[in-house]
């Protein structure tokens, strides 16, 4: 699905406290100068072992979970360094959502300005929601952001977004789009800002221009 209110898919478990950004997306897959490739390096050294052959015991690799779109993951998610490569790599691999009980403050940020959505909920509703993953035959999950609520086979809960993530996933838009809603304001401030203050307009460009021009005799 691609509608921006409703998440439906399959989910997968991973029973992993403490997950950090280097195990999502290990450092070697940091030296591309854009976005490219992140998805082979998703979870990489937990999918493939020293050989560079797919673990078989690990969820992702195995075939009732080829197209999971939800993670079911331990606390603390997303703890470590502040990269966010760990949230585009999640994006580029199909997943759209994480459910977990606690994420590390950066990561959140990174991962609701990118429009990976985050879900909280009590550790026992994970602890459900993880069972339910486990048994393929019943493993859907649906999302609805519009109602904030979650659904699974054993579970019906509600979950909290910040209004300014909600109305991000509602209208579809990013960090920059949501920032581009307020361009008249912005537009409207700095002109009234310049006009109190003219000589603070350009100020920086104004510096380098006279550092450059040279001196008279």
């Amino acid at each position: 699905m691609t509608d921006p209110v409703r998440i439906e898919g399959r989910a997968a478990a991973l029973r992993i406290e403490n997950l950090d950004t280097d195990q999502i997306m290990p450092k070697q897959f940091l030296r591309g100068i854009d976005k490219g490739g992140l998805k082979d390096g998703l979870l990489h050294d937990l999918r493939f072992d020293a050989q560079g052959r797919p673990r078989s015991d690990f969820v992702l690799n195995r075939g009732a979970y080829a197209d999971a779109s939800i993670l079911i993951a331990g606390s603390n998610f997303g703890c470590g360094s502040s990269r966010e490569h760990a949230v585009w790599g999640l994006q580029q691999f199909g997943i759209r959502a994480v459910v977990a009980s606690s994420y590390a403050e950066i990561f959140h940020s990174n991962a609701m300005n990118n429009r990976l959505l985050l879900v909280t909920l009590p550790p026992a509703s994970i602890a459900t929601l993880m069972d339910d993953a486990d048994d393929p035959s019943g493993n859907r999950v649906h999302i609805d952001v519009t109602a904030q609520t979650l659904r699974s086979r054993s579970l019906q809960a509600g979950f909290e977004l910040m209004p300014r993530h909600r109305q991000m996933f509602l209208e579809g838009l990013d960090s920059i789009g949501m920032s581009l809603t307020y361009r008249d304001r912005i537009a409207s401030f700095a002109q009234h800002h310049w006009a109190r203050q003219p000589w603070l307009r350009d100020v920086a460009a104004s510096t380098m221009r006279h550092l450059h021009t040279p001196a008279k005799n």
